[in-house]
């Protein structure tokens, strides 16, 4: 089987998280992405964050599988002759530079666009035009300015940021999208284009319901957040609702048997109105079903607490899984508080190729995440990130098509570092 983007070359100027999420996509699914790094150094995440040293670390590991990595000393007038001949052998370059930077060095849209009219640039930045389109962003900076933060928490806490990576691999996950359409688009224009997106706006179409209820609020009350069932009255803006399901259909976290022991003996439990009448015989209260104060939807959404309450009773005599299955019989939507060792000991997740084991020459093997997108003809298979360098003679060579004399001297005048074979070695 052939792989879906087989034929696609990427030039990947991305470094940390953003850029080289989306890369990794590409490249799990076939493109040639090759990676550009500083020689010496590297992206900056191989040395973050390190459990063993001088060992790449997980940080990098787990979001640079499937690439190739070239050195090349951008600042040198060698090292630029060489990445102008890589623009015009790719057909996409993605950044995630700071605002500005690559235009400082030398590679404009104009330029790259003239050098390559094909060429797709694709860019990561925080914020999109406008009086912050220059601030250099993160993860947890995009979620508070994307309205993640602010609808995040109970509402008599602060403001707090996700443990999801929204910010960095959700831009990530929007641009691989852009890039694809992109390339798309090109098979019948023929010519490249820019693609940008901003990590404010990604996490934006990420919480999206919230700014549906921002409008709804205008209306009168969120009557489905737990606030309104208390008699607590709303402001002027979508307040934090704890773990209020956000849609229309009520839902909680519970604690479940082994709480006082366990962190993540929970499950979250959704009372949905086609399954509501078995909910009722489950915890013990058939007579909810024709009491008019909890028979309908509506009729619930004052006494959301006590109901809650009443189900956390039937929660806690059972360990998570166990309610599960219970509940799974009867359709009731609900689902277990995994832990990152449970995630990581889960055979299905295994066998599916959700989480994928992945041996390193000089980490051995450690876990990684596999494709999230699995596709029938275009199977992912995992390969581990490369060393620094590794591939910087391979590149030269074959992508390039230098010969041995100018090969060495481009090994001669440093531009693509010292070493390239015993990076690999």
């Amino acid at each position: 089987m052939s792989k879906a983007l087989e034929g696609v070359r990427i030039l990947d100027f991305t470094h940390v998280q953003s850029g080289p999420t989306c890369t990794q996509l590409l490249a799990w699914f076939g493109a040639d992405v090759i990676k550009v790094e500083r020689p010496g150094a590297g992206d900056a995440t191989r040395q973050q964050l390190q459990d063993i040293p001088d060992v790449d670390s997980l940080y990098f590991t787990m979001l640079n599988h499937n690439k190739r990595s070239i050195t090349i000393d951008t600042k040198s007038p060698k090292g630029k002759e060489v990445l102008w001949r890589l623009v015009k052998e790719c057909d996409v370059l993605v950044e995630n530079f700071a605002p500005g930077a690559l235009d400082r060095m030398g590679f404009s849209w104009e330029k790259l666009h003239e050098a390559n009219p094909k060429l797709i640039v694709a860019s990561v930045k925080g914020f999109g035009p406008g009086r912050y389109q220059d601030c250099k962003v993160y993860e947890n900076v995009a979620q508070c300015a994307g309205g993640s933060a602010s609808t995040t928490g109970f509402r008599d806490g602060v403001p707090m940021v996700t443990g999801a990576q929204i910010g960095d691999s959700g831009t990530g996950l929007h641009l691989a999208l852009g890039i694809v359409t992109a390339l798309y688009h090109r098979t019948h224009s023929g010519v490249g284009q820019k693609v940008d997106c901003a990590m404010q706006d990604a996490v934006l179409n990420l919480c999206r319901v919230k700014l549906r209820d921002q409008q709804r609020l205008e209306r009168g009350p969120l009557k489905e957040y737990s606030q309104f069932g208390e008699g607590v009255p709303f402001g002027d803006a979508v307040p934090r609702a704890g773990n209020d399901s956000g849609g229309g259909q009520p839902g909680r976290i519970l604690k479940c048997k082994g709480w006082e022991h366990d962190p993540n003996a929970y499950i979250y439990f959704i009372t949905q109105a086609a399954v509501w009448e078995p909910i009722c015989d489950i915890i013990g209260e058939p007579g909810w079903k024709t009491d008019p104060n909890y028979a309908t939807p509506k009729a619930r959404l004052p006494h959301l607490n006590e109901i809650f309450t009443r189900i956390e009773a039937w929660t806690m005599k059972h360990d998570k899984f166990e309610a599960m299955d219970i509940l799974n019989e009867y359709d009731i939507p609900c689902g277990p508080i995994l832990s990152m060792k449970e995630i990581a000991e889960d055979e299905a997740l295994r066998a599916n190729g959700t989480v994928v084991e992945v041996d390193h020459p000089t980490r051995g093997k450690y876990l990684s995440v596999g494709s999230p997108i699995k596709l029938s003809n275009s199977p992912v298979e995992v390969v581990r990130s490369p060393l620094l360098g590794e591939h910087t003679e391979e590149i030269l060579r074959e992508v390039l098509g230098y010969d041995d004399n100018e090969v060495a001297e481009i090994e001669g005048s440093g531009a693509c570092g010292r070493v390239t074979k015993l990076a690999a070695e």
